[in-house]
């Protein structure tokens, strides 16, 4: 396979403030961590646009740590997960080889990945204890490609009820590439309603339809994917 490298206008208007921070959410009842930054107001993650592309595909390189070697299921859902976006998107996730920008998979304490492109060796991580579902696989990936959650995108307000009082950690609202789509209750980046619960009690209520699912999507919503399309100018 052919691959040229370059480098879209684009990314000098992209800007990453990149600070660490840990969550915890509850999901399929286990706990995920998720490291991510935060953004300023008017500050959009970096693209993974340039690593390496044709006329029509993005090509994004990955490594997968050999920890996970020792049960072959184990490596075969990541590849699975990876897979998933060439079957709807241009994202062509390959083999790294030499390029100096990939992401590197591997299984530390929690499933996290920064939103949008840091440069060199970027971890996501995906626990071999919690995290190894196609879900999250997704869910991280998309992290890695620039997408929030769901719940932080301004078009929440009127979707979603956010029980302040009732979250251990606030769901702060943030710029989030959602390229105009609509609020997406069955996006894989929604939470559940009881995320970040310090009492039991739900952290978010939907609106209108109190009884809608949340947090319960088990592959990327179509909403996810057009917004893939989209940000990285795929053909829709």
């Amino acid at each position: 396979m052919f691959v040229t490298k370059v480098t879209f206008g684009l990314l000098a208007l992209l800007l990453v403030f990149s600070v660490r921070a840990e969550e915890m959410v509850r999901h399929t009842n286990l706990y995920q961590r998720h490291l991510y930054q935060r953004q300023q107001r008017h500050q959009y993650p970096k693209l993974m646009d340039d690593i390496a592309v044709n006329e029509r595909n993005i090509y994004v390189p990955y490594v997968i740590a050999n920890h996970y070697s020792s049960r072959e299921v184990e490596v075969e859902i990541i590849k699975r997960g990876l897979d998933s976006f060439s079957y709807s998107t241009c994202i062509r996730f390959f083999p790294c080889s030499n390029e100096r920008d990939y992401i590197s998979i591997e299984s530390r304490s929690g499933c996290y990945s920064y939103v949008g492109r840091q440069g060199y060796s970027q971890t996501v991580s995906l626990d071999r204890n919690g995290c190894l579902y196609h879900s999250t696989v997704q869910h991280e990936l998309l992290h890695a490609l620039g997408f929030n959650h769901e719940q932080t995108t301004s078009k929440s307000s009127g979707r979603t009820s956010l029980m302040v009082h009732y979250m251990k950690y606030n769901f702060n609202k943030i710029n989030t590439l959602n390229q105009g789509t609509p609020y997406d209750y069955s996006s894989v980046m929604q939470y559940e309603r009881y995320a970040f619960s310090k009492n039991g009690l739900p952290t978010m209520i939907p609106i209108p339809n109190n009884n809608a699912a949340l947090g319960t999507s088990t592959e990327m919503s179509q909403n996810d994917i057009i917004r893939i399309s989209r940000l990285y100018q795929c053909c829709e």
